[in-house]
């Protein structure tokens, strides 16, 4: 693994607003500066990074060459964006942080993202490359944005007087659908000068294939804890998502025996219901309603029928009013003994009178009046008419006798 040191070189000229890379060209920088950022400090423990500026107010170191990622990319949040790119200022001014870094075994490298033009001369960009060179600083250059004739020829004059032993690289980037950061994953800017290894070998390989081929897409071998640590989460939520199925099918299944258990019992009182309901019916039935009712139940009985059947039917309502009321029991059989007298005493006066009966006799067909047989059953009517006359006139006269 190669230990070095490195001072990335931001363009944060006006030209940066442009968006012509997505989402813009300032921000697909600022994703492949942090891409780099993490494949420099993941490559080897010792590796420091470095982050200024080249535009704005002035060339301006944002963090010195530190192994603290969450320092370097914490930097990078809220540049201004204005004026014009200075790139040979911000040159040597990165050469100078990188002669002061701590460890003197670390090797020197720059990389300059380069969006807007070069106003250097050729001339000024070689004598910047060989002092570069005579310092044994490497110088990789991301060529994107805005390009005229002029400027492809003077980077590449710049890499060809810093190169050595082929450690300086440049790289053009024109405006695409690919994003910025994808396309240099597979650059030697990125993989390093031994053809990348840990964070970068895997980034460079997910992004030819199209997949890590780790689980999760990170090595163990790179990264052991952040591995371990997605593969717990995966099995928490793993054992979340089942039981809450669990209890998803626990609940529908309570809900079910709960239904059941409710129809069935449903079905049941419904079934002691009816034989009770059918039963109170008949009770219903077979009780008075009232004493009213029976009351006049038993005297339109007593009124309607022949002698024997309105006292079969007094009988029996007289009864059932005793089980239920003494005295109605009592009223009733009064009622009952005041029309059996006054019919006895109608019927009486009927056949007393002889005329009356006599027209009724002439009128029935195939009744002869004059029949002795007639005649005879018309006369022994007419005695005991007179005999039941002569009794209650004797039980009419006996409580006077007795008073007397």
């Amino acid at each position: 693994m190669v230990l070095e040191a490195t001072m990335i070189c931001i363009d944060n000229s006006e030209w940066m607003r442009n968006g012509d890379y997505t989402p813009s060209r300032f921000q697909a920088q600022a994703d492949a500066v942090n891409l780099i950022c993490g494949a420099k400090t993941q490559s080897n423990p010792e590796n420091t990074v470095g982050v200024m500026t080249m535009a704005g107010k002035g060339v301006r170191v944002l963090v010195t060459p530190t192994s603290d990622l969450g320092k370097i990319l914490a930097c990078m949040h809220g540049l201004e964006v204005g004026a014009e790119a200075n790139l040979a200022a911000a040159i040597q001014v990165a050469q100078l942080a990188l002669k002061h870094r701590q460890n003197k075994r670390q090797q020197q490298r720059i990389i300059a993202f380069i969006g807007s033009p070069v106003k250097y001369d050729k001339k000024v960009l070689e004598t910047i490359g060989k002092k570069l060179k005579k310092n044994n600083v490497a110088l990789d250059i991301v060529d994107f944005g805005e390009s005229d004739d002029e400027k492809p020829e003077k980077l590449e004059a710049l890499i060809a007087a810093v190169n050595s032993s082929d450690s300086s690289h440049i790289v053009h980037v024109p405006p695409g659908e690919n994003a910025l950061s994808d396309v240099l994953l597979s650059t030697p800017i990125f993989t390093g000068e031994e053809g990348g290894s840990g964070f970068a070998a895997s980034a460079a390989a997910a992004a030819a294939t199209g997949a890590s081929g780790f689980e999760f897409g990170v090595d163990p071998n790179v990264d052991p804890e952040l591995a371990l640590a997605l593969r717990l989460s995966m099995e928490e939520e793993r054992a979340r998502q089942e039981a809450i199925a669990k209890k998803a099918a626990e609940d529908t299944s309570n809900i079910e025996n709960k239904d059941h258990a409710s129809s069935s019992n449903s079905d049941s009182v419904m079934a002691e219901a009816e034989p009770a309901s059918n039963a109170a019916a008949d009770d219903k039935k077979e009780q008075p309603k009232d004493d009213d009712d029976l009351l006049q139940q038993a005297l339109a009985m007593s009124m309607e029928g022949g002698a024997s059947g309105s006292a079969a039917v007094a009988d029996a309502a007289m009864a059932e009013a005793g089980a239920v009321d003494p005295d109605l029991a009592l009223a009733l059989q009064m009622s009952v003994q005041d029309a059996n007298m006054s019919s006895d005493s109608d019927m009486s006066k009927v056949f007393e009178d002889r005329s009356f009966v006599t027209s009724i006799l002439n009128s029935l067909p195939g009744v002869d009046p004059n029949d002795p047989s007639v005649k005879d059953l018309l006369a022994s009517l007419h005695g005991q008419g007179e005999e039941k006359k002569e009794e209650d006139k004797d039980k009419s006269d006996k409580p006077e006798d007795g008073k007397n």
